[in-house]
């Protein structure tokens, strides 16, 4: 096994730094392809566990980051076509065999994805639902000419299949939530470590914010960058640019007529776990979903429970196997972890996807709609069960029908404590009895509440936690959708909750909360009807939660189904 570092080059003349760790021997290999903006050097263990498996591994630097020359403007059109020029150039090598998998996790998997998806018309002709015979071995459709070379498609720099973990699908995804709400704390940590700079710093803002404890108060959100240089002592002219695209959904959208196959991995307490959900269910092609209980480190994070521990690597060793040997199921299939029990749930979507978004579509609506379809698609394995306000089987209030969302006090992101009592209520607070048994949840949650609110623009958080009988506090599940309206009008919300992966043990209180904030993970609502990221003035709102006609419906496990990960992944 040797690990050399090459420079390959793109259109326009810049040599992307790129380390090449090859497997002893002379035999033509397929080829792993990381496209990275954290350091190709971090991947030299990942590079040598893949070659240890009889595959050519390579990790890139993105152009202008670490080892690679060149501007670095992060989801600009380079990463697309520096993608496709490595892609070509490794099928160029002697020691290659044409086979390429792209591979990524967070921002690399949008690298992948987007090199990925760069596909001629003509591979996009079957639908998702085609037979095992309308494809090659390799899983791509008959009708499409092949180069000769290695078993490429006619488009050279294309890779044969694609792993996306945790993807971060584009500036609009990551800045913004599904529902409107702007993601605060996670960008402003992003953009300190990573943005308008060639390496990283990846505790940038944790420095700022022992410098300055209120760094993110800072209004306007716009111009929050200008406080963050004084800590960081270099300006982030990119940031004002992160909130300027609001069109989500593109790389989702590009994906439904993709014919390559896919693995898309994700936790159920990463940040864009619904945009992985998203991405799986609506590819084109053979798609497999793993969706574990972990955050956005997956299994790195020391956090994660210990019996949901996979070994990634030898998973992603033997779906790429079955992926390039055509050995998958032209489907929709994957598994999902039931928090840390140990055990997994399948999960199937056999309906072909309706778009996720039409101009007259909410993006709350549209999130909700592919939840609908999810369970109706998977042959019912889950039911949904409602949890109704103001139920005593249900969920019970305790204080707050009536609150005041004061963005100068708003509820926290970063503390699950809520008030003892409904004296100046800043939140609605409901909780259920006992669990009478063991409950296992597996799909998308979703919250239906009748609420007003006497302001303009106002933000409506649900953050669901789940209480064990000592009273230790667990989260569960959280959503936040913005709505916009005449002040005072009753309108009936659905806020998604995401998707759930859990089981819940007998003598378990579910505890709801409803707010009008959840600072500092998300930009504090104004509530003037001005922009959250441009607004300089705050006002209180005030707000009602009507129980009638309120509830919240989580996806049971009906009919337990449990599998092993790996195999479920790769047939």
């Amino acid at each position: 096994m040797n690990t050399r570092t090459v420079y390959v080059p793109t259109p326009d003349g810049t040599a992307l730094s790129t380390d090449v760790c090859l497997p002893d021997g002379t035999r033509p290999l397929p080829a792993v392809l990381i496209r990275t903006p954290y350091a190709r050097e971090a991947h030299r263990a990942e590079l040598r566990g893949w070659a240890a498996h009889g595959f050519a591994a390579l990790a890139q630097d993105v152009r202008g980051r670490h080892g690679s020359p060149g501007e670095w403007h992060p989801y600009r059109d380079h990463e697309r076509t520096d993608g496709a020029a490595t892609v070509a150039w490794v099928r160029t090598q002697a020691w290659s065999n044409g086979e390429v998998v792209a591979v990524g996790a967070s921002y690399a998997a949008y690298c992948a994805l987007v090199t990925a998806l760069a596909v001629p018309e003509a591979a996009c002709d079957a639908g998702p639902d085609a037979g095992p015979g309308d494809f090659h071995h390799d899983g791509a459709p008959d009708n499409l000419r092949r180069d000769g070379a290695g078993g490429g498609f006619h488009h050279d720099g294309v890779p044969d299949a694609v792993i996306a973990a945790v993807p971060a699908l584009g500036l609009a995804e990551t800045a913004r939530e599904p529902g409107g709400p702007e993601r605060l704390w996670a960008r402003a940590g992003w953009w300190a470590a990573h943005g308008d700079r060639r390496d990283s710093d990846p505790d940038a803002l944790d420095r700022a914010l022992a410098d300055d404890p209120r760094l993110l108060e800072h209004l306007p959100v716009a111009r929050l960058a200008e406080r963050l240089t004084q800590s960081l002592g270099r300006e982030l002219p990119s940031w004002s640019g992160l909130w300027a695209d609001r069109a989500r959904g593109r790389l989702v959208a590009r994906g439904s007529t993709a014919r390559l196959p896919l693995l898309a991995v994700g936790g159920t307490r990463d940040p864009f776990a619904e945009d992985t959900v998203a991405l799986w269910r609506g590819w084109g092609g053979p798609s497999r979903l793993l969706l574990g209980p972990w955050g956005h480190r997956l299994t790195a994070d020391p956090a994660a429970p210990a019996r949901a521990r996979l070994n990634l690597g030898a998973l992603y060793v033997r779906w790429a196997r079955a992926a390039l040997a055509g050995r998958l199921e032209p489907t929709r299939h994957g598994a999902i972890a039931l928090g840390d029990s140990g055990r997994w749930h399948s999960t199937r979507v056999r309906s072909t996807p309706r778009p996720a978004s039409r101009p007259d579509v909410t993006p709350q609506d549209a999130t909700a709609q592919l939840g609908s379809e999810w369970r109706a698609g998977a042959g019912r394995p889950e039911t949904e069960g409602r949890w109704s306000f103001g139920s005593p089987t249900g969920l019970r209030l305790l204080h707050g029908a009536e609150f005041n969302a004061d963005p100068d006090r708003p509820v926290r992101s970063d503390d699950l404590a809520v008030p003892a009592d409904g004296e100046r209520a800043d939140r609605c607070l409901l909780l259920s009895p006992p669990l009478p048994r063991p409950l296992d949840l597996a799909g998308a949650a979703v919250a239906r509440i009748k609420v007003t609110a006497d302001t303009p623009c106002a933000d409506w958080v649900v953050r669901l936690t789940a209480l064990d009988p000592a009273g230790r506090a667990d989260p569960l599940a959280l959503g936040i959708v913005r709505r916009t309206g005449p002040p005072g009008e009753a309108a009936d919300i659905s806020v998604p909750l995401g998707t759930l992966g859990r089981r819940l043990p007998a003598g378990t209180r579910l505890r709801a909360e409803i707010a009008g904030h959840h600072f500092p993970a998300h930009a504090r609502n104004p509530h003037t009807g001005e922009d959250p990221v441009t607004a300089t003035r705050l006002a209180p709102s005030r707000r009602t939660v009507n129980p009638r006609g309120s509830a919240l419906h989580l996806p049971v496990v009906a009919r337990r189904c449990y599998v092993e990960p790996a195999p479920e992944i790769c047939r």
